[in-house]
């Protein structure tokens, strides 16, 4: 992620934070400083680093966290609402025309992903239940027009191209003709892809704005690389001044680099964030909800953005069919194989387990995550016969020994996979059940110190050795109840 330096940074200010049981003045002060620090070093601009530490330590001092039972969790819950804030506060969505076609002008600079970007939103919108066309408008840079259209054929998405480009067509004419083939061919999402240059000049600008003055858009989106760091804040300005857009799109936020032109451009621009390219698939690519990033930055997980693609990978026809098969124990490799392929549709392993809180902490364990993993585990399947994947009993030492040959491994990768498989077996079952599933050597999932359903319910329990003393053995007979009377055999108190 774009924000992994910064997310470590803050992490460990506020690792330190959590053993004080009151926070002093001077400890707020060395924290802001911390959070100037990582934020300068991330290429934050100066006045949105300013400003929001500013706020925070202004917030830090009040007698809310004063009087804190948990001073050091308050203030990480100031930094993170002071952080959605800059990102946007609650943000919106797309903004339709009331009579369709509603018009999407793309502009940045080149380089930034404008044609990728292009197709990414036209499958967003396509899931959505809209019919978007693509709009070739870039006829300058050598090949963006074939570019387009290959782009628009993988997302299968129509691509209204009249002019061949590499310099030849006017993009002006062929934006103005694409709202009248966007009406005949009743698309109601026009979606505009027009030329960048390697730097703010103002022949780009001058075409730009002759675009939007044609085709009036409904909304003019900013692209804008998330790893060109302090350039940002020159180009969301000169962008600013020069087409007047309305909202930003951020891509190649999943860089290593660091990622302050997210923080940056909000804070001067004063435009929403309205989607960000989290990867180079098409289907990388989600809405921005700024309240969501502000966690992921602070190492706090992104759960819903994790439920949501699940949501969008797993069917709710499937799923009934799995819970289905995990009941009556009919689960097979087959089934195996599909699970892994709607795992994969959710994207990176990398990235998902990544969205879970406290994942900074295992920064060593994700750099080990390997998607050729599952490319692995598919070439074992898909090399075991039909009857093999329905009833792997029969996968005896010689059929393993074809399997590994036939899928490029060892005969210990088929051996571990089986041994996985029949665990996961075990637990969906359970899972299905309604029952609480057992890791082997720590017991029942969520279950400390040995709770949960215990395999030797109903034995009846060895008795209590009787002891030698009359009285206390008297005292075990009528079940740990004291004496009804006074006195025992050696003149006690019961």
């Amino acid at each position: 992620m774009a924000f992994g330096s910064l997310s470590d940074r803050l992490t460990e200010t506020f690792r330190s934070l959590r053993s004080k049981g009151r926070l002093s003045p001077s400890d707020i002060d060395k924290t802001v400083r911390e959070i100037r620090r990582a934020l300068l070093d991330s290429d934050v601009a100066l006045e949105v680093v300013k400003s929001f530490t500013q706020a925070v330590r202004e917030r830090a001092l009040g007698d809310d966290v004063n009087k804190a039972l948990n001073p050091a969790q308050q203030v990480v819950s100031i930094v993170m609402e002071e952080l959605e804030a800059i990102l946007g506060g609650t943000g919106r969505g797309l903004t339709f025309s009331k009579t369709p076609p509603t018009v999407i002008m793309l502009a940045g600079l080149q380089g930034a992903g404008k044609t990728t970007l292009a197709g990414k939103l036209a499958k967003y919108l396509k899931a959505e239940g809209h019919t978007p066309v693509l709009v070739a408008c870039d006829l300058q840079r050598p090949g963006a027009v074939d570019q387009l259209q290959i782009v628009g054929g993988q997302v299968e998405v129509p691509v209204f191209a009249p002019e061949p480009g590499s310099g030849v067509g006017d993009p002006v004419k062929v934006a103005k003709d694409s709202l009248r083939f966007a009406t005949d061919k009743l698309h109601d999402v026009v979606i505009v892809d027009t030329a960048g240059r390697t730097g703010v000049d103002e022949d780009m600008m001058a075409q730009a704005r002759a675009i939007r003055d044609a085709v009036t858009p409904d909304e003019v989106l900013f692209v804008l690389d998330a790893m060109i760091g302090q350039d940002a804040v020159h180009t969301a300005r000169a962008f600013g001044d020069g087409v007047d857009f309305t909202g930003v799109v951020l891509t190649k936020l999943d860089g290593d680099q660091k990622g302050g032109a997210a923080l940056s451009v909000k804070g001067i621009t004063d435009r929403d964030i309205l989607f960000a390219s989290t990867g180079e698939k098409l289907d990388d690519f989600e809405v921005f909800h700024p309240d969501r990033m502000a966690k992921r930055i602070l190492d706090l997980g992104d759960v819903m953005t994790l439920i949501e693609q699940a949501q969008k990978a797993f069917d709710e026809e499937s799923r009934a069919e799995m819970e289905q098969k995990f009941l009556s124990d009919t689960f097979t490799l087959d089934d195996f194989l599909d699970q892994l392929q709607q795992v994969k549709k959710m994207g990176s392993l990398q990235s998902m387990i990544g969205m879970l809180p406290g994942a900074r902490g295992m920064k060593e364990q994700l750099d080990n995550v390997d998607d050729k993993d599952i490319a692995r585990t598919e070439a074992i399947i898909r090399s075991m016969t039909p009857t093999e994947r329905v009833n792997p009993k029969l996968l005896n030492a010689s059929r393993r020994k074809r399997i590994a040959l036939g899928s490029g491994v060892s005969v210990t990768d088929v051996n571990q996979l089986m041994a996985r498989f029949e665990q996961a077996q075990k637990m969906m079952k359970t899972v299905a059940k309604g029952g609480v599933p057992q890791i082997p050597g720590m017991g029942p999932v969520g279950a400390g110190g040995g709770s949960g359903k215990s395999k030797r319910k109903g034995k009846a329990k060895k008795p209590k050795a009787r002891s030698g003393n009359p009285a206390t053995r008297a005292q075990q007979l009528r079940g740990g109840k004291p004496p009804e009377a006074p006195g025992s055999s050696f003149g006690l108190s019961g």
